[in-house]
């Protein structure tokens, strides 16, 4: 069993709502002509939801956080990502870093926010913050 008392590769619900949510990011990130090099990247105990470039300009690796919160009953997503969580999301892309084949270019930490769409076509809200941290 994990450490949340599920068998090993067996998803809960909130995480498989975490993947669908990190999914439409990168679809979107594609379309807009970002490169996705690595998701849901462990390093250590910490993980990265998404490595990519940014074409620019200027072409950036971007580390991007995916949040996805069902309501706002306890604030926005934006407010989960604390001054530990930042921490450790710096710490990990800096590790990854020093041993990865990455392209050599300015590091950029973005927060990509994604609820459930109140939108008449019933597509997710999305909000996407650039060098959020």
């Amino acid at each position: 069993m994990s450490a949340g008392g599920q068998p090993p590769g067996v998803r809960t619900s909130r995480q498989r709502e975490g993947d669908a949510a990190e999914d439409l990011v990168a679809r979107r990130l594609q379309e807009a002509g970002w490169s996705i090099l690595a998701r849901q990247l462990h390093v250590g105990r910490a993980e990265l939801d998404i490595v990519a470039v940014d074409p620019g300009p200027p072409r950036q690796l971007v580390i991007v956080e995916v949040r996805r919160r069902g309501r706002r009953d306890f604030g926005l997503a934006e407010e989960t990502v604390d001054r530990r969580k930042r921490i450790r999301l710096h710490q990990a892309a800096w590790r990854w870093l020093e041993t990865a084949d990455a392209p050599r270019l300015p590091v950029r930490f973005d927060l990509v926010v994604v609820e459930p769409g109140h939108r008449p076509d019933g597509e997710p809200v999305v909000r996407h913050h650039r060098a959020a941290f």
